[in-house]
């Protein structure tokens, strides 16, 4: 794999105080750290600028992480930390990210900001599942913040992996640096995700910072963003993880700058701790009203397949027989051989 070099690329100093951070150790001799950053070039004329050739930009995971730093937002205990140590897992040893879309394989760092190493070691565990752990993907419990040590760590960590895949960061409040002096919040929350957009910048990485939502619900997804619209606007892209409670599938809301807008449905199996992306488009797999319909029908008319369901619901029959499976694979339909559905006793 080749090395990414960035012309516009500021070299950031290794931490000061290595203890901090763990995962941090010295790379640069005093001459290379006394060298003065190269000029940035900020302006070009159009045609210049239309004659310019520039590298691909790096994806973690194609057409959902791209380099820059991505938000992933959810609700809390939705499975987020689940999803983000599932895709270091996966990008760090280039197997399948949301056990199908091929990923590059590369050095990950992981901050788990959160966790335990105990904790970590029984997540890995399940998500692995009997496969060898990636020597690729280091992991940390701890973290200066930024501003105080962590870009200069993550910095460091950069400097010697040059063909480094990702940086997540479990969780975003626990990194973000101090406030301004005088800011607004806007500004303050701007500023926290720039900081971090510039290290993801000058070096070309994928940063996936995990962030939480409101309690309050949205019709915009990119509304739910705890905190202000500074947060989401200073990102490179946001991805708001949704799943009902008691429901195994999710919808993964996408948009960004180099991202197109998109929905991806998944299931999240807790046995493995394993989110799995869905065949079809997202809006067949939003059961929670689906099922819902399909539970109140069957209680008016038990014993009904799923043509008489879809009729009687005026939902799409494929859409019925997709997820009167599921239902009865949850336990929540029982079936009489002949693909008639009931209500399980009792309920």
């Amino acid at each position: 794999m080749t090395t990414r070099h960035h012309a516009n690329q500021e070299t950031p100093m290794p931490a000061t105080n290595p203890t901090d951070a763990p995962f941090l150790r010295p790379v640069r001799d005093e001459a290379d750290q006394a060298a003065p950053p190269a000029h940035l070039r900020t302006h070009w004329t159009a045609d210049e600028l239309m004659a310019m050739e520039f590298t691909p930009p790096v994806w973690a995971v194609p057409g959902i992480i791209c380099e820059g730093v991505n938000l992933l937002c959810g609700p809390p205990k939705v499975g987020k930390s689940w999803a983000s140590l599932g895709l270091g897992l996966a990008v760090a040893a280039g197997a399948q990210a949301f056990d199908a879309i091929p990923v590059d394989g590369g050095p990950v760092l992981y901050l788990a900001l959160e966790d335990t190493p105990r904790r970590l070691q029984s997540r890995m565990g399940k998500i692995l599942g009997g496969q060898p752990a990636p020597a690729a993907l280091t992991l940390a419990t701890a973290c200066p913040q930024i501003g105080q040590g962590g870009d200069e760590a993550i910095a460091g960590w950069l400097d010697r992996n040059p063909d480094a895949r990702m940086v997540v960061i479990d969780v975003f409040a626990k990194i973000r640096g101090a406030a301004p002096m005088g800011a607004s919040a806007y500004e303050a929350d701007y500023a926290a995700v720039g900081a971090i957009k510039r290290l993801a910048d000058a070096y070309a990485v994928p940063f996936v910072l995990v962030h939480h939502v409101r309690k309050a619900g949205s019709e915009d997804f990119l509304a739910e963003v705890s905190g202000t619209n500074g947060i989401a606007g200073a990102a490179d892209a946001t991805l708001v993880l949704k799943r009902a409670r008691g429901q195994a599938d999710g919808v993964l809301h996408v948009t960004g700058r180099d991202v197109d807008e998109n929905e991806y449905a998944l299931s999240f199996n807790p046995a493995s701790g394993v989110w799995t992306l869905l065949d079809g488009p997202a809006e067949e797999h939003q059961t929670t009203d689906t099922r819902a319909a399909i539970l109140r029908c069957l209680r008016a008319n038990p014993g009904s397949g799923p043509r008489a369901i879809a009729q009687a619901t005026g939902l799409g029959e494929p859409n019925v027989k997709a997820t009167c499976r599921r239902m009865l694979a949850d336990g929540q339909l029982t079936a009489d051989g002949k693909g008639r559905y009931d209500l399980p006793d009792g309920t």
